[in-house]
């Protein structure tokens, strides 16, 4: 008996590493999902949406974003790779929610398998601000016409307008703020007119010469090609340069106070890491024993993170006391039948139970966030004048630190609108749906905040008070504009 239990538990080791081996080299981004299960998995996203999702009708209507949901559903006409689903289906249909919180991504399984490579693709990274487009690099290296500052005016027939226009059609935003938009198109224009507009052998570019004069080229498609021709060795990767805590933490955060005293810059990239109550004490107690009289907060690329670290940072720079919301609440107190296929579905159960209560209007509210009134820091607070610095990528909870800031005595917004609406926003307790079928992820905000229910719900993001965009200048010497805008500013006071 003991021989045979032996053997038994040996053939299923075997197995299920020939299983595990088989799974891993079968996958290919290649792989069609027949039209069945792709239905099946829009179908259920499109219930978990309805019955869960608190902003789902605050920017469309019910009967505009049923007719999204069936048109999208229509266009399933055929069997689809993942990627195919995700980009042609579930993306410009998430987008109709005006939602930036709620976004569309790819399984776990295309990650990993994506990651080290290099795909085919449009072969130029542009800047894109307005209508204007400037070339950042080129992945072709024997390019010898577009340098960097050269300003493209269409791809394969489509002038940047219209461009723009289609892009935007498939990435979320919070109401119509698109700044945040423009700053991913910067980041990674190959990729999204990849999965957008697909691929071509040669793309017809026009584009601006020295003089302004407009002309027409074709590139190439950048498709990397791999050398089989030698034995390929496998190398260990050199250990990275161990960094110390410290530097690690800059990352997140950092402080510098100019050798004049005049101004400090302090660059706040998140409200998730960073150990910010600690970097905060300290922060502020350097700032009163040097006695610095002007602060620079740089938080264009703070995507938000925990409304803990944005409420502390908001009682050191805040004149007066305020509220995180005026309304925090769910449209339901937990996940129900959707929880399996939502990320820690249990825990958020039990989250939305102990810290939401129904209200008159059907709602579930968060009280503490609705009711508290937050005093100022007495000790180390701040009282000289601070610079905002906003971008796009300021989002979520560093848009709610702008505009509980706004319009304050000795506080100044600059730079450019805020991709994190102004009026509120979905950003409280945000799980991934995983679609059973395709394992596509989609991000489903669980809460809606309104922030001051005075602001008006136009769908646009907090407004700086003095706007400084995209400088052409800057992007071709490579300096920071807006930057250098603020010290001018405090230099010339």
């Amino acid at each position: 008996m003991r021989n045979w239990f032996v053997c038994f538990v040996m053939v299923m080791m075997v197995a299920g590493q020939y299983s595990c081996s088989v799974n891993k080299a079968a996958y290919s981004p290649n792989k069609k999902y027949p039209k069945e299960a792709l239905q099946k998995d829009f179908s259920l996203l499109r219930d978990i949406l309805e019955k869960k999702h608190p902003s789902l009708y605050w920017y469309t209507q019910k009967d505009s974003m049923d007719y999204f949901f069936e048109h999208y559903y229509a266009f399933i006409k055929d069997s689809m790779n993942e990627q195919q689903f995700t980009w042609q289906v579930l993306a410009p249909m998430v987008d109709k929610i005006h939602c930036g919180h709620t976004t569309v991504g790819s399984s776990n399984a295309y990650r990993k398998w994506a990651v080290g490579k290099r795909l085919p693709s449009f072969p130029l990274y542009l800047k894109v601000w307005g209508d204007s487009m400037a070339v950042l690099g080129s992945l072709n290296v024997k390019d010898s016409i577009f340098k960097r500052g050269t300003l493209v005016t269409s791809v394969n027939g489509i002038r940047n307008a219209a461009q723009v226009e289609h892009f935007f059609n498939y990435l979320s935003e919070d109401g119509y703020a698109n700044s945040a938009n423009y700053i991913r198109l910067s980041g990674n224009y190959p990729y999204f007119h990849r999965n957008i507009y697909g691929l071509s052998k040669q793309y017809r570019v026009t584009y601006l010469d020295s003089a302004g004069v407009e002309h027409s080229t074709t590139v190439p498609l950048f498709a990397p090609v791999r050398d089989t021709s030698k034995k390929t060795v496998k190398e260990k990767p050199p250990k990275p340069k161990k960094q110390s805590k410290e530097e690690r933490l800059l990352r997140y955060r950092s402080l510098e106070i100019d050798s004049s005293k005049k101004y400090a810059v302090m660059t706040l990239n998140t409200f998730s890491k960073g150990r910010l109550r600690t970097f905060f004490r300290k922060s502020f107690k350097a700032l009163k024993n040097e006695n610095v009289e002007n602060l620079v907060l740089d938080i264009r690329n703070n995507g938000g993170g925990n409304v803990m670290w944005s409420t502390l940072l908001t009682k050191y720079i805040s004149r007066t006391p305020f509220k995180v919301s005026d309304s925090t609440y769910a449209v339901a107190r937990g996940l129900g039948k959707y929880g399996r296929y939502i990320k820690g579905g249990f825990l958020n159960n039990i989250e939305m139970f102990f810290i939401s209560r129904k209200r008159n209007d059907g709602y579930y509210h968060v009280g503490l966030l609705e009711k508290k009134l937050y005093k100022p820091k007495s000790n180390n607070h701040y009282d000289g004048s601070v610079y905002v610095v906003t971008s796009g990528p300021t989002f979520s909870a560093s848009s709610l630190f702008c505009n509980a800031v706004k319009g304050q005595e000795g506080v100044t917004l600059i730079g450019e609108e805020t991709g994190g609406g102004w009026h509120g926003n979905s950003g409280i307790m945000i799980p991934d749906i995983t679609l059973p079928l395709t394992k596509t992820k989609v991000r489903l905000p669980l809460f809606r905040l309104v922030q001051y229910k005075h602001v008006p719900k136009n769908g646009s993001g907090v407004i700086p008070d003095i706007y400084v965009g995209s400088n052409y200048e800057a992007l071709v010497k490579g300096y920071d504009y807006k930057m250098k805008v603020v010290r001018d500013l405090i230099l010339n006071k």
